[in-house]
């Protein structure tokens, strides 16, 4: 069965998208076609890039390089769940992205994007793209971008679905499940 992490790309402590990866890691866990981990950055905790080595070289000095890339290693597929800052995804993420690259290669991604205005963060997944394509991912469509975010979000922080939103969630759950059974059948 295929590994899939559920990504929270925040950091920040109090962060609306925890709660919403929580509930997308959720819905994935009930499917058939996955084993599912929620993984947060915030608890994963890698500094900027401190590694000596290129990352496609694989030769990591460093533990957390070493955890992060075991982690990474272990899946077989992703859903991103991001915030959109400024008009585009955040830097924790792009960090975690960099510090590794054989273990990303070919790798099916969803992107899930949020924002507390009405774009619900669309412009960080398309600022996104190239940045997977480099790496080697094999970005999922349809995406999914959340608006309003905190509005969602209720006082026990556990998220709170608008009508339509678990289908379309599945909609991008059911395309990584896709990818996953190519990439499986293609080896």
């Amino acid at each position: 069965m295929p590994r899939l992490h559920v990504v929270s790309a925040s950091t920040r402590p109090t962060s609306a998208g925890r709660p919403l990866a929580a509930w997308v890691a959720g819905l994935a866990a009930g499917r058939q076609e996955f084993e599912t981990a929620l993984i947060d950055l915030a608890e994963v905790g890698l500094p900027f890039l401190d590694e000596p080595e290129h990352p496609s070289e694989g030769r990591y000095v460093h533990q957390h390089t070493k955890d992060w890339s075991a982690t990474v290693a272990a899946a077989d597929c992703f859903v991103f769940v991001l915030p959109m800052y400024n008009g585009g995804f955040g830097a924790p993420l792009k960090n975690a992205i960099d510090f590794l690259y054989q273990e990303w290669q070919g790798k099916p991604v969803g992107l899930i994007s949020y924002s507390a205005g009405t774009s619900g963060g669309a412009p960080a997944i398309e600022m996104l793209r190239p940045v997977l394509g480099r790496v080697g991912l094999r970005p999922a469509e349809p995406t999914l971008s959340v608006p309003g975010i905190e509005d969602l979000v209720g006082e026990d922080r556990h998220f709170v679905a608008t009508p339509g939103l678990a289908e379309r969630a599945h909609a991008v759950l059911d395309a990584v499940a896709e990818l996953c059974a190519e990439e499986s059948a293609a080896a």
